[in-house]
């Protein structure tokens, strides 16, 4: 751990996780204490937890606390399944940035030159013309926040029909109101709009595609897109707990809007895509990615908080990528540097909201990227305390930090990602 130990002492090390997880204060200027993973996890009513964490460049380690389904004893392993919600869309984005990359797709067309079975609807007289880069940057104008899933005992709709906003669906038709470009909107619907653009590209059902194009080739064994889970790969889920603890219905919701909720993973396959990244950024050529395909991941995109498919934050050294999810009963985040080779990645079973009520804690940022608070907009997941200390102290912090994030509430209420 050359180089990285300050960071090990603080962060990285089990035991540090397990005993020191920094909790915000109510008060601007009081210092964040530090508090016992299972105690956050009781006084949250979150049965179950799984972390894993890069440093220098590889996973240094990875484990599971707590139960998979709350009164039961099955324990949450490293090869727990959790969903992702919201952190399969940087995950979708891969597969788009791999077509690119093969020249089969291009950033900055009109997506409705790849839709074959829907397309993007006028808005009156206004046909709006709309692209990959506008929709995985949630730049595109398009309506539909996010999704709040399906009972398994209930009848599932069709992505056709998902983005028309007819029976069975449940959330309205994906429209285009504002003008591509101008403005960040988060759309889970833009990136529904993506999943067709994938499917009619390469003709394959959206899991299969996605497991040939991303999935496979980088290892990430644990880790499908179908939806409903398989039965086969029932037996490794946890099971997902609504604000009081309790079990849900049928034990998780189901997310046919794929491409925006349905990736189920643990975190160390989500911190294969993260090594992916790093990795094709320092030395040029990842196993799937060139540096100049990742470039556009890192980036800001019309000035925006996110690059292509991922929420960014700080520059230059300090340039950090991720996202989080929240579906029902379930918490996620992944949080990396680009040029440290560090990362770590969370993964809950448990929405966690009596945190509002007991600590009047601010409000997870939408993107679940800690960011540095901004005047006149709601704080993020990130301490009041003055930015002091060298760069790897901070980086330290912050992911400490990334690891409570999953394990506290997200909104009081509202669709989910």
């Amino acid at each position: 751990m050359s180089g990285t130990s300050r960071v090990g002492d603080s962060f990285a090390s089990i035991e540090g996780v397990i005993t020191g997880l920094l909790v915000d204060p109510p008060l601007r200027g009081q210092t964040p204490e530090a508090r016992p993973l299972a105690e956050r996890m009781a006084l949250l009513e979150v049965p179950g937890v799984s972390i894993a964490v890069v440093q220098d460049g590889t996973i240094a380690w990875a484990q599971g606390f707590g139960v998979r389904d709350a009164g039961e004893t099955d324990a949450v392993t490293a090869d727990t399944l959790f969903q992702a919600a919201s952190i399969s869309k940087p995950i979708t984005a891969l597969a788009v940035m791999r077509l690119v990359q093969d020249g089969r797709l291009d950033l900055d067309e009109d997506v409705n030159r790849y839709l074959r079975s829907w397309s993007i609807p006028a808005n009156g007289s206004w046909r709006p013309r709309v692209t990959l880069r506008h929709l995985l940057s949630h730049t595109g104008g398009t309506t539909v926040h996010g999704f709040p899933g399906y009972r398994s005992d209930r009848p599932l709709p069709t992505l056709r029909q998902i983005l028309d906003g007819e029976p069975p669906a449940n959330t309205p038709a994906v429209l285009v109101n504002a003008l591509p470009g101008l403005q960040v909107r988060y759309s889970g619907g833009g990136t529904s709009v993506g999943q067709q653009v994938l499917t009619d590209v390469t003709g394959l059902p959206f899991p299969d595609l996605m497991r040939e194009l991303v999935l496979a080739p980088l290892g990430m064994t644990n880790s499908t897109y179908e939806q409903p889970l398989p039965q086969a790969w029932r037996g490794k889920a946890a099971t997902g707990h609504g604000v009081d603890g309790t079990p849900l219905a049928g034990k998780w919701q189901v997310y046919p809007e794929m491409a925006a909720a349905g990736l189920w993973t643990t975190p160390s396959d989500l911190l294969s895509v993260v090594l992916e990244v790093q990795r094709a950024r320092r030395t040029g050529a990842g196993k799937l990615f060139t540096r100049h395909s990742v470039e556009p991941m890192l980036m800001s995109q019309f000035g925006g908080t996110f690059g292509i498919g991922f929420a960014l934050g700080g520059e230059g050294d300090a340039l950090r990528l991720g996202h989080g999810g929240d579906n029902v009963g379930f918490k996620a985040e992944v949080l990396a540097f680009a040029d440290h080779g560090l990362g770590a990645a969370v993964m809950a079973n448990g929405d966690g909201r009596r945190m509002a009520a007991l600590s009047g804690a601010p409000r997870q940022h939408r993107t679940g990227v800690p960011v540095a608070p901004r005047r006149g907009r709601s704080g993020g997941n990130v301490s009041t305390r003055p930015r002091t200390g060298s760069g790897r102290d901070r980086i330290g912090c912050r992911l400490r930090r990334s690891v409570r994030a999953a394990i506290r509430f997200a909104r009081p209420s509202g669709a989910r990602r």
